[in-house]
């Protein structure tokens, strides 16, 4: 048995567009409904998602029959949490809040095993390695894992430039919600101000050689956005979708109940 291949790294290193989709709904026929919907990738979010390791797991083994890559967001950038997730199988990381250049280099060394890292050797209790049935883990796992920083705060994209000369960190990923809220416009993540950082950020990540990602629910900042550079683009959270969904059912039928659904995205 060889090393699952990182279709998503190998895209995004060749210029290809990748478009996905978050998953907060942890159940594991969430997974297999977005894992067949024909994205890239699929988002499952540990920072706000209700998931812990063996929730992970399970939609990890959902979306394994679909041609889809899974990338996970732990809650923090800790290599504890990091050592874990690709032990799980996890070859691809969102890794939230990303302040300053030393932070991407420790994520860096975590998802790398020694000399050139330090994450921690324990295959035979690792699915990643199929407990130590996978040919060669230890010489080809470094080559399939993908490491995305993500950038979502004023100190963070202050330094942007530190970040991105970071040798290891495949793509940096600007989060606009938080942004915005860094900002002094919480809630606000279209904010005209917001969108101008944030395409100003992608042209500057795609200009330095890194790999350009950010969340885009609206067809024009799709637009906007992939035009700046962007390549990775979130072009939804289901849990949203879901939301939105079953109120504007609700007030088809009900006209005195508020169309509006209070959300920020």
């Amino acid at each position: 048995m060889n090393i699952r291949i990182n279709n998503f790294k190998k895209a995004i290193h060749q210029d290809k567009m990748q478009y996905g989709m978050w998953n907060g709904i942890a159940d594991s026929y969430a997974a297999e409904i977005l894992g067949g919907a024909g994205f890239d990738f699929v988002l499952i979010d540990g920072e706000h998602g209700p998931y812990d390791l063996r929730s992970i797991i399970v939609q990890l083994t959902a979306l394994a029959s679909h041609e889809v890559t899974p990338i996970v967001r732990p809650p923090v950038g800790d290599p504890v949490i990091v050592k874990q997730l690709l032990d799980a199988g996890v070859q691809t990381l969102l890794i939230p809040m990303v302040e300053s250049a030393e932070h991407a280099k420790l994520m860096v060394q975590a998802m790398r095993y020694p000399p050139h890292g330090i994450r921690g050797v324990g295959t035979a209790l690792a699915r990643a390695a199929q407990w130590n049935r996978v040919n060669n883990y230890f010489q080809d796992a470094d080559d399939q894992m993908c490491l995305i920083v993500q950038v979502e705060s004023m100190k963070g994209y202050d330094a942007l430039d530190e970040i991105l000369q970071v040798d290891g960190v495949d793509a940096v990923f600007v989060g606009p919600a938080d942004l915005a809220g860094s900002m002094g416009y919480l809630g606000q993540p279209m904010h005209p101000e917001v969108v101008e950082k944030v395409s100003a950020a992608m042209s500057r990540i795609h200009a330095s050689g890194k790999v350009a990602g950010t969340l885009a629910v609206k067809e024009e900042l799709v637009k906007a956005y992939s035009n700046a550079g962007a390549r990775i683009i979130g072009l939804g959270v289901d849990l949203v979708m879901l939301a939105k969904a079953t109120r504007a059912l609700v007030a088809k039928y009900k006209p005195e109940a508020d169309e509006e659904s209070n959300t920020r995205y």
